[in-house]
């Protein structure tokens, strides 16, 4: 089996294949200050809750954004299956032309979309990542990562309405009742959900006339659910996207 590790900024992503089947899935959160045995001794009890022996995980492939959760992971893949994992990042097989000035800046996350999204649905595509950064990566219809765009993300964004104004709260982001809010939460939500909505469709459409083409577009990330069904300009969410392109980028380098 293969154990599929993403580590974003907020959240830690893990997968586990058998073959080209995802048979489990779960999600962490991302705690740099954890120990290598803290997160040694979550990750075996998720496996042991699962009823899935650790013995049964032959290799493993981390993608990670955040550097000092690498000095974790290694060390854990070492000491509790007694595997070397493959680390996405330079000198990796990908497959993928990364027309980019500097492919090294390039987020290991937003490669790893790229080539899952168009291994499953081919042609020209754009990625909007939902995470703790929104980011929308343009595939070209001959595979090659041709660069995008980086917002702030949904969280990101409520989270400094609740500490740069003193009068706002914190809220959860979801679908209120009508676009003009009749109290202070339901307007919160109103402009982060519709607000977000309009700012996917307006650089999805700018990316169109840039390139002259009608590019699917793929949503995945942790909030694509909430805020895919209020853009126009989406028609997929693929919420295991990044844990297949592990998959693939594995499958490429083994």
């Amino acid at each position: 089996m293969l154990l599929v590790i993403d580590v974003g900024n907020t959240n830690t992503v893990l997968g586990l294949y058998d073959g080209d089947d995802l048979v489990h899935d779960w999600r962490l959160r991302t705690v740099v200050d954890h120990t290598v045995d803290e997160y040694g001794m979550l990750i075996y009890n998720l496996y042991k809750n699962s009823k899935v022996s650790p013995r049964a995980i032959k290799a493993i492939i981390i993608s990670c954004v955040v550097p000092p959760m690498l000095h974790i992971l290694e060390p854990l893949c070492k000491k509790y299956f007694n595997i070397k994992p493959l680390i996405v990042g330079p000198g990796i097989k990908t497959g993928m032309p990364i027309f980019y000035d500097n492919p090294r800046e390039v987020g290991a996350d937003r490669i790893v979309n790229a080539i899952a999204a168009f291994e499953r649905y081919k042609g020209d595509i754009i990625v909007v990542d939902f995470g703790t950064a929104t980011t929308f990566d343009y595939i070209s219809p001959k595979g090659e990562y041709m660069g995008g765009c980086i917002c702030p993300g949904v969280m990101i964004s409520s989270e400094a309405l609740f500490h740069k104004a003193a009068k706002l709260p914190r809220i959860e982001i979801i679908r209120p009742k009508t676009v003009i809010g009749k109290d202070t939460v339901s307007s919160m939500q109103a402009g982060i959900l519709y607000g977000y909505a309009g700012l996917v469709d307006g650089l999805v459409e700018r990316i169109k006339r840039e390139v002259r083409s009608d590019p699917k577009v793929i949503a995945t990330g942790g909030l694509a659910k909430i805020i895919a069904p209020e853009a126009k300009s989406i028609h997929i969410v693929d919420d295991m996207l990044t844990l297949e392109g592990l998959r693939i980028i594995y499958k490429r380098n083994s």
